[in-house]
C-alpha cells in the first residue's frame, strides 16, 4: 500500500508543527504508542492543542 503522505498532511489535525511524522499516520500511531499515548487526532482541538496525548485524557474527554 501507497503512503498518501500529501493528501494526509493535508487533513492531519495534529498542531504540533515541527512533527516529522505529520501526514504519516502509520508512523504517528507506532510513536504514540510506544510513548503510551494517542494521537492527537483522537482528541477535541481544544484538548490537542494542549498535548496531553494520555490515555487517561482520552477516557476523560469521551467519557460525557
Amino acid at each position: 500500500m501507497e503512503c498518501r503522505k500529501e493528501e494526509t498532511r493535508a487533513t492531519c489535525t495534529c498542531t504540533y508543527e515541527p512533527c516529522p511524522r505529520k501526514g504519516v499516520c502509520c508512523e504517528c500511531i507506532a510513536y504514540h504508542r510506544r510513548m503510551g499515548e494517542l494521537p492527537g487526532c483522537l482528541f477535541p482541538p481544544e484538548v490537542e492543542k494542549t498535548f496531553d496525548r494520555s490515555i487517561a485524557r482520552f477516557i476523560e474527554c469521551h467519557r460525557r
